[in-house]
C-alpha cells in the first residue's frame, strides 16, 4: 500500500499533467473558435451574454427616473411618503388624516 507522502506526490504530478494537458486543449479549442467566427462573420458582440430578463438597469434613454411627489407628511418629524411602497408605520389605520392637501395652481 501506498503512504501519504507518495499519494501526495502522485497527486501533485496528476494536476502538472492535467493542467499541461487542459493548456493544449485550451489552445485548439480557441484556434477552432476562432475559425468558426471568421466563418460566420461573428464578432465577440454576437457570441457576448445578452442581458437577461428583468428590470433594466436604468431607464431606457439613460435619465432616471424623477422621484415621486410626496402624498403623505408626518406631522411630527416632517417625513413623508410618496404612496408606493412599503407604508410607514406612522401612517396608522387612518392614513387620510396625513395627505398632503394639492397646491391650488
Amino acid at each position: 500500500m501506498a503512504t501519504y507522502k507518495q499519494l501526495m506526490a502522485e497527486k501533485a504530478a496528476l494536476e502538472a499533467k492535467l493542467h499541461e494537458v487542459r493548456a493544449e486543449e485550451v489552445a485548439g479549442v480557441i484556434s477552432r473558435i476562432q475559425e468558426l467566427m471568421a466563418d460566420y462573420g461573428l464578432t465577440v458582440d454576437d457570441i457576448a451574454k445578452k442581458r437577461g430578463r428583468g428590470r433594466p438597469a436604468k431607464a431606457s434613454n439613460g435619465v432616471a427616473k424623477a422621484p415621486l411627489p410626496p402624498k403623505y407628511r408626518d406631522p411630527k418629524t416632517g417625513n413623508t411618503w410618496s404612496g408606493r411602497g412599503r407604508a410607514p408605520a406612522w401612517l396608522g389605520k387612518n392614513p387620510k388624516r396625513f395627505l398632503i392637501a394639492e397646491e391650488a395652481a
